[in-house]
């Protein structure tokens, strides 16, 4: 049995040209080789997986190379010298070191001394090795790779010339991947690389090592079903067939859709965070100036452009802030599931053209999702009115039975106007005025007296206050009602807020009166009098001489004690 080697040994780049993503730094060393303006110490610093060591090693032994007495196939191994800082990190280990420096190479021109994370070197090393760094001897080139460049003391830092690795995009990750099938002879859709790319996180040996444990599931036809199912990630069409059905309102179905994908192991935390990347994508897709972001493969490209059509920039934007609040509060939140349910219905309802949203987390009601089973349809059916045929005898046909009226079902909600709006003290004002005019020709009219009238407008006074309306009882108390021609009733109120309260209740006063005398010709007219405010502002001598009235012994004391009013 042949032995197998990982794709992330067996393709590991033996020159610049084939470092993948970091073609800026690469270019840099080329030509800092070829001028021979090469620093004596470097520092590669930049995430897991990038290339550091391997650039470090390319460069080591492209430094010799340049010879032109020298074979190209020389690898000057006794010339690279790898020290793993995390398990030698002492400052013996580092004495060992600059002891080693001062012997010059037995081959070619420089010795190359490559340190692996070098951040794990403990204060006493880095001090131990900075006066070697400095000054190192000519023959000497120093190049230390560390994922952690906060962790190194500053002094080491400045005495190295640094180059910061950048994760690798996704792009040129799966184009390197296409490469490797190529040379394995593996068959494999775009969108299964991309995944794999995706899933790598800018690290192209997580992204070899995630092709090995793939091929070994799938063999050599990758699809994006196998890669999705192998790796546990929602591909594209969870999210393209969620985000239709949020666009269309359809509650119970997006509810239905989120319980598979629990079903099949994923998080709902998972599910939001894809989510709101995918509303992301979305909104990119619908800017060409911004279409460069959109990092998927051309299939998905095409489904991208084709779904942000549908969906509005205000809809994105909503659904991207709901998405990530849930996002913050998940891990905060007893009833993980719960949150993520409710925000899901929040997006499904922010198209909603129904009933007026009353809060920014408004859910469109259940009572919009229900259909009529096919025996309520049945029951439902209008009754059709049949001729019934006059028989020489008259027999009596019965007449059908009436059906059992059905509750008509929302099928659609419409706007209701609030109780405090424009439009609905309008509608109340022209309901007032339809019961005022109402045509009552047909109606009764007997013939009532001014006295009935004051006797029947202080019953009404004393209704209201029974009611607990006081404050319409003292409008309505304030003056004594004028009956005028054709029954038409006078009234006069002292000011005009006094005036607004009673055209309020002007209403409910007429049908009173209209009830009670029977005469429905009578009218009510209300007028501003501000004389008759007096009553209510009495000067200290119309007090003096009310209570005189009452009692005359007021005046006899007064006198005696020879007051002033």
């Amino acid at each position: 049995m042949e032995h197998f080697i990982v794709s992330a040994r067996k393709y590991r780049p033996q020159v610049f040209a084939d470092v993948v993503g970091q073609q800026a730094i690469t270019n840099t060393l080329e030509k800092a080789i070829k001028n021979n303006h090469l620093a004596q110490a470097l520092l590669f610093t930049g995430p897991r997986g990038v290339g550091k060591t391997s650039c470090a090693r390319i460069l080591a032994k492209s430094i010799n190379q340049q010879d032109a007495e020298v074979s190209a196939d020389e690898d000057f191994a006794f010339n690279i010298f790898e020290l793993d800082a995390a398990s030698n990190n002492s400052v013996d280990d580092i004495r060992s070191l600059t002891d080693q420096v001062r012997i010059p190479p037995q081959t070619g021109k420089y010795k190359v001394y490559i340190i692996d994370e070098v951040h794990m070197l403990s204060q006493a090393a880095f001090n131990a090795f900075l006066k070697t760094l400095e000054e190192p001897p000519a023959h000497a080139i120093f190049i230390l790779a560390t994922t952690e460049k906060h962790k190194i003391i500053p002094t080491i830092l400045s005495r190295c010339q640094i180059f910061d690795f950048k994760r690798i995009g996704v792009l040129d990750a799966k184009n390197y991947l296409k490469v490797i099938c190529e040379k394995e002879n593996i068959t494999a859709e775009d969108d299964a690389l991309h995944i794999i790319a995706q899933k790598a996180d800018g690290a192209m040996r997580d992204a070899l090592s995630i092709f090995d444990r793939v091929v070994s599931f799938s063999g050599n036809n990758l699809t994006r079903e196998a890669v999705t199912e192998n790796l546990n990630v929602l591909d594209y069409e969870t999210y393209f067939n969620m985000t239709d059905l949020m666009l269309t309102n359809k509650i119970p179905q997006v509810l239905n859709a989120f319980n598979v994908i629990l079903g099949k192991g994923f998080e709902g935390h998972h599910f939001i965070n894809g989510l709101a990347s995918h509303f992301r994508d979305l909104l990119v897709a619908k800017d060409k100036a911004t279409l460069e972001l959109l990092e998927v493969g051309d299939a998905a490209k095409k489904k991208y452009l084709e779904q942000a059509t549908k969906a509005s920039i205000p809809f994105l934007m909503q659904s991207i802030e709901k998405a990530n609040q849930c996002d913050l509060n998940y891990r905060a939140s007893k009833n993980q599931r719960l949150l993520v349910e409710l925000t899901i219905m929040q997006i499904a309802s922010i198209t909603f053209d129904g009933e007026k949203k009353k809060s920014a987390n408004y859910i469109i009601p259940a009572t919009f999702f229900q259909a009529l089973s096919p025996a309520v349809k049945e029951i439902a059916k209008p009754v059709e009115k049949k001729p019934v045929v006059a028989q020489a005898a008259k027999v009596e046909t019965p007449a059908p039975k009436p059906k059992p009226r059905i509750k008509p079902i929302l099928k659609s909600v419409g706007r209701r106007a609030s109780s405090l709006s424009l439009k609905s003290i309008h509608e109340k004002k022209v309901e007032k005025k339809v019961v005022e005019e109402e045509n009552f020709d047909n109606h009764p009219k007997d013939f009532f007296t001014q006295e009935a009238l004051q006797n029947l407008w202080k019953d009404y006074v004393a209704l209201l206050i029974e009611k607990g309306e006081r404050s319409m009882a003292s409008i309505v108390g304030t003056d004594t009602p004028k009956l005028g021609k054709n029954y038409k009733i006078s009234f006069s109120v002292p000011n005009k807020l006094m005036e607004e309260q009673f055209r309020k209740g002007r209403s409910e006063l007429i049908n009173f009166l209209r009830k009670k005398l029977n005469n429905y010709g009578i009218s009510l007219e209300v007028s501003l009098n501000e004389t008759i405010e007096k009553k209510f502002a009495y000067t200290p001598q119309e007090k003096y001489n009310k209570m005189k009235e009452i009692n005359p012994l007021i005046d006899k004391l007064r006198q005696s004690f020879e007051l002033d009013m």
